[in-house]
């Protein structure tokens, strides 16, 4: 399985439009590939690339995709809600995470907070 995470520099997790890395880890190479996001600043965008590296599922946190991110993904990725924050973590429990791997989202997972 290919699953997709999204970082910064210090490879704490951050939602899609604030990560300046896409990882991507590969459990049949055993190994952490590592993308520049050329997407930054955009869910959607950052979407778009994690879907070109055909991965099979996504760690996410909540609001770290966006509604348009989500219905992107929708059909075409797993889920695996996490309460980690970074990389290393996420490698160390990955199987624990694994576990609960969803092929939906509550919406409270995506929605976006309404400006008023």
């Amino acid at each position: 399985m290919r699953i997709a995470l999204t970082y910064d520099r210090n490879q704490e997790l951050k939602p899609l439009d604030q990560a300046e890395i896409i990882g991507i880890i590969d459990e049949e190479k055993k190994e952490v590939e590592q993308y520049e996001n050329p997407g930054i600043g955009s869910k959607e965008a950052t979407m778009a690339v994690i879907l070109d590296l055909n991965a099979d599922a996504i760690v996410v946190r909540q609001k770290f995709l966006c509604p348009g991110s989500y219905m992107m993904s929708y059909g075409r990725l797993k889920y695996m809600p996490t309460g980690y924050n970074n990389l290393k973590e996420v490698l160390e429990h990955l199987e624990e995470i694994k576990k609960n791997v969803k092929e939906e989202l509550d919406e409270e997972m995506y929605a976006e907070e309404m400006e008023y």
